[in-house]
């Protein structure tokens, strides 16, 4: 069974009570809930952790190369800031998709630049829960067998005699 390591960056756990009008309502649990659900369905096995700190979010990460097969992360406020988390995950070389429950685009100018983005498979943002969802879709189909399977190219060499 393939294994996705889930990280909720910074202040995350005040989903449903910090700024519902940017974050909506949804607390961690029924994101988590949620995932646990997708990942049922795709049977795949999930590891979710909630970290307020970079250093334990970077541990984690590299720990992950050795145990994980994928990475669903909300970096949060560390999206803009972290060269450390992005390394970490250019490090581990995992499949790794970045989710956010705002879209980070349209709000202020210094929340424009992902530092995670260049190393991830891609993106998904402005959602709200759904970008957890849509995230742990996207990482599952990719970790299917059938599709790494096409996702590898394969050459074959006949050779004729003359």
């Amino acid at each position: 069974m393939k294994k996705i390591l889930v990280i909720h960056g910074p202040n995350l756990q005040l989903l449903g009570q910090r700024a519902p009008s940017i974050y909506g309502t949804a607390d961690l649990t029924a994101i988590n809930r949620d995932l646990k659900a997708v990942a049922a369905k795709h049977k795949v096995r999930l590891d979710i952790v909630q970290s307020n700190h970079e250093g334990e979010i970077v541990d984690r990460i590299g720990k992950a190369k050795r145990t994980h097969d994928a990475l669903l992360i909300n970096p949060a406020a560390y999206t803009h800031t972290s060269v450390a988390i992005r390394d970490a995950i250019e490090a581990a070389g995992l499949l790794a998709v970045e989710v956010h429950l705002s879209n980070i685009y349209a709000r202020e100018p210094f929340r424009h630049q992902s530092l995670i983005a260049p190393v991830c498979k891609g993106q998904v943002s402005g959602f709200g829960p759904t970008s957890y969802r849509l995230g742990l879709e996207a990482v599952a189909t990719l970790l299917a067998p059938v599709h790494a399977a096409k996702a590898r190219p394969s050459v074959r060499v006949r050779h004729r005699a003359a």
